[in-house]
């Protein structure tokens, strides 16, 4: 069976989308996972904690924003593992919204991390072996009280000159977590972020701890988990400057991009010819300047414009000469030539009188023409 060539291209667009989708979904599988998402299930994420948070009467809330600006009616900001740097901006906000009663709960053992850390001049400091099991609990984490040892992965410690902050829990006898008041409001840091996750909240001891670290922060309300910090953002107006930057990073304009490249790729394979291609002419015999310049003097020469040359070469002249001084070229010859002697005393008066007398003639011939033509371009290019 022959297709035709319109149904040939059709099924080669067909063709090329599907390949395109699949490159698009191969890449995105092979793209490395997030940790301590919100919204994952994996061992390292933590959905299961997010929906255990919702059965205990928190509001757990995790949409991407246009800005970072936490909102006043949040209660509790979760900082888990943070894998892009929190900017000094975004600092003076958190901190502005703790002072105010908020609580900042900021867990993670990665390079960002330890940069967020240093902001309340903590610093990880990695323990001598991995702690797996921590049995020093701070009296206070007893709601519910804490029967046995906790089963932590844990590789650093946390590190400061600061005397302000209450121990909760420590491994080879140094800190882990943290509590400090700051303001109105609390902030708790963790070097681990391994409590929050899916694989630790299976165990009963680990679930308590994060149960007393719960009560820590206060009265229920709504929890936002900082995906922010995790490269979950949406391009808002305010965040858009040009068209260019709207199509880059708007979904509706990825759409005008996809569409005005599948009708550009459509076009270029429905092209055809208009008819049969016109064979050049193998020899072209171009006509040299002189020709040009020989032609018009003879169309001058048969309309006899001898008279229309001379006014031209008179007037040349005169613009010429008095362009320096900004003399006016429509005076009269004698006056136009006084004052141009004014300003240029070496000019000879008779001789520029006597050419601009000529070049006034009615009729002459075409010997004497081209005579005071060569005159005048003398005076013109001296």
């Amino acid at each position: 069976m022959k297709f035709s060539r319109d149904t040939w291209i059709g099924i080669g667009i067909l063709l090329a989308f599907i390949l395109v989708t699949s490159a698009a979904a191969l890449e995105q599988s092979k793209a490395p996972s997030i940790p301590y998402l919100s919204t994952s299930s994996a061992p390292d994420g933590t959905l299961a904690f997010k929906l255990w948070l919702n059965e205990l009467g928190y509001r757990p809330i995790e949409a991407p924003q246009t800005s970072f600006n936490p909102s006043r009616s949040i209660k509790t900001i979760l900082i888990l593992q943070p894998s892009l740097v929190i900017t000094e901006g975004e600092w003076k906000l958190i901190d502005q919204w703790v002072e105010q009663g908020g609580v900042l709960i900021l867990a993670g053992d990665n390079p960002q991390s330890n940069i967020a850390l240093e902001h309340f001049e903590f610093s990880l400091r990695r323990l001598q072996s991995e702690a797996v099991e921590i049995s020093s609990v701070a009296p206070i984490l007893n709601s519910p009280p804490i029967t046995s040892k906790i089963a932590v992965k844990a590789n650093f410690w946390l590190d400061t000159q600061r005397t302000d902050f209450t121990p909760l829990l420590s491994a080879n006898g140094q800190p882990v977590i943290v509590l400090w008041q700051q303001g109105k409001g609390r902030v708790i840091v963790s070097s681990t972020p391994y409590l929050f996750s899916n694989l630790a909240l299976k165990d009963d001891t680990a679930a308590t701890l994060v149960l007393n670290i719960l009560a820590l922060s206060g009265q229920k309300g709504e929890i936002w988990f900082d995906e922010w910090h995790h490269g979950f953002r949406m391009a808002g107006a305010e965040n858009v400057v040009g068209p260019s930057q709207w199509l880059q990073n708007t979904p509706g304009g990825h759409a005008i991009l996809f569409v005005v490249g599948v009708i550009f790729l459509a076009l270029l394979l429905q092209g055809r010819t208009f008819g049969r291609p016109i064979p050049l002419a193998h020899e072209i015999k171009r006509r040299g300047p002189l020709e040009h310049v020989t032609a018009i003097a003879n169309l001058n020469r048969k309309a006899g414009h001898k008279n229309e040359v001379l006014k031209q070469y008179h007037q040349r002249v005169k613009r010429h000469l008095g362009q320096r001084y900004r003399i006016d070229p429509s005076m009269n010859d004698a006056d136009y030539v006084n004052t141009l002697a004014q300003y240029n005393p070496t000019v000879d008066k008779d001789a520029l009188l006597n050419l601009l007398k000529r070049l006034s003639q009615k009729k002459v011939s075409e010997a004497e023409l081209l005579k005071l033509a060569a005159e005048a371009a003398r005076w013109i290019n001296d």
